[in-house]
């Protein structure tokens, strides 16, 4: 380089600098850029690869749920079976009297039913129908009754309780005498027919 002429030396140092400078210039406007297209690229297609490896497990887990969908069909339909449908004033007071047998209440009247709504949600499918029942009972066997009538029956409900004192009256028996009388109502829903 010494050998070469001032004017042909600073050519060839222009002709460098200005290769350089192309270089840089190329690699940060192309090659950097081509380098962040490819990383968004790669990160896009790893997103993408767990979606598709997330639609792919619920694909297979398909079957668990439709048999889970079954399994819950035919647990609906037998908890239906229960429900009163049709004649329901019968339908109480054989439900009852065929539960009361375990216990010393006696309960003579039974009131036809009320229809009313259960008002879980709006769209609820279900009608409701609420039965009063008068009758006597000691206030233990009483309150033994209604815990494991609601326990027996968890689609029941026993509300609005009254309980008053035995009137005395010239028929009533000593051991009646301690005896309280009772209204309760029971609430059930009613399966009706779509």
């Amino acid at each position: 380089m010494k050998n070469l002429p001032k004017e042909k030396r600073d050519r060839l140092i222009a002709l460098g600098i200005g290769t350089l400078v192309i270089v840089v210039g190329l690699y940060y406007g192309l090659i950097t850029m081509q380098q962040k297209a490819l990383l968004s690229t790669a990160k896009a297609k790893a997103d993408l690869m767990g979606k598709l490896g997330e639609g792919q497990r619920l694909l297979g887990s398909s079957v668990a749920i439709q048999k889970g969908l079954e399994s819950a069909t035919a647990k609906r339909k037998a908890i239906e079976a229960t429900l009163p449908s049709g004649d329901m004033f019968s339908w109480i007071i054989s439900t009852v009297n065929a539960f009361k047998e375990k216990y010393d209440v006696d309960i003579p009247q039974f009131s036809r039913e009320v229809p009313s709504v259960i008002g879980i949600s709006a769209n609820f499918p279900y009608k409701a129908a609420t039965f009063i029942l008068r009758g006597t009972a000691h206030f233990h066997e009483l309150g033994r009754f209604i815990s494991d009538f609601e326990n027996a029956f968890p689609y029941m409900r026993i509300q609005n309780i009254e309980i008053e004192p035995n009137p005395a009256n010239s028929d009533v028996t000593p051991a009646d005498s301690e005896k309280l009388q009772f209204k309760i109502e029971v609430v059930t829903p009613v399966n009706i027919p779509n």
